[in-house]
């Protein structure tokens, strides 16, 4: 596997955590509502519109989109989120992003340490790994569902970046900007994606094994749990038969 979507299939797999509806739908609301601060026309708001998409995506009822939407805007009264991204390592030296979205900076920051610290990471300073990534478009397509010639013609027409082995899926990557149109026409061409996100890509990998993988993966799933935590990322490259059970 290659690595870059190494999370999000994990958690795809393992049905880890996000599983929750309820915490997927507060996660949701909270997207909307920081993406909203910036104008609540989602048609010129491109992260509004892909917070939206993300909400519909889950079933969620317009009306909690709605009034997420004029939280954000201020029509509507409601707390104030401040926006923090965390850096750190975990087992290995694998380097972690964790993006967070709190009304209260001093307790998250205590919270996220002692995450780090409890589950063999250590939080790093600001710039300390964030410099390895780069926001990416990602849309994960099962080996089963799709051909490598299908999908790279597809690839070259809607004006993707590149299309990757990712083990048991082809991973295509875009810019952030062209992802919502990449994805119609994957979907236009009949594929269901396994993950469809925008996210921070790892320019380079560290492969880990045997207890740092396990140990890695119980300290991304207890950031993922944090009530605060929007987002978890992460360069390690792990194998799922490490993860089957």
């Amino acid at each position: 596997m290659s690595g870059h979507s190494k999370w999000a299939t994990i958690k795809h797999k393992k049905g880890a955590l996000d599983a929750k509806r309820g915490k997927i739908f507060t996660r949701l609301i909270k997207e909307i509502t920081m993406a909203a601060k910036n104008g609540g026309d989602a048609e010129k708001n491109p992260r509004l519109r892909g917070a939206i998409a993300a909400a519909k995506a889950e079933n969620m009822p317009q009306e909690n989109i709605k009034r997420a939407i004029q939280r954000g805007t201020g029509e509507l009264p409601g707390v104030t989120y401040e926006e923090i991204t965390f850096e750190g390592y975990g087992p290995g030296g694998a380097a972690v992003l964790v993006e967070v979205s709190t009304d209260n900076r001093n307790r998250t920051v205590s919270e996220i340490r002692h995450c780090f610290s409890k589950n063999g990471g250590n939080m790093g300073e600001a710039g300390s790994v964030g410099w390895m990534f780069h926001k990416k478009g990602d849309i994960l397509i099962s080996k089963e569902k799709a051909k490598e010639d299908d999908l790279m013609n597809l690839v070259l027409e809607s004006g993707a970046e590149d299309l990757k082995d990712d083990g048991d899926n082809w991973e295509i990557l875009t810019d952030p900007g062209a992802f919502e149109s990449v994805l119609e026409a994957v979907k236009a061409a009949g594929y269901t994606p396994e993950v469809a996100e925008i996210g921070m890509i790892p320019q380079n990998v560290v492969k880990l094994e045997g207890q740092h993988a396990n140990t890695m993966i119980r300290l991304m799933e207890a950031l993922e749990d944090f009530d605060d935590t929007q987002h978890v990322y992460s360069n390690a490259d792990i194998e799922m038969a490490e993860v089957e059970d």
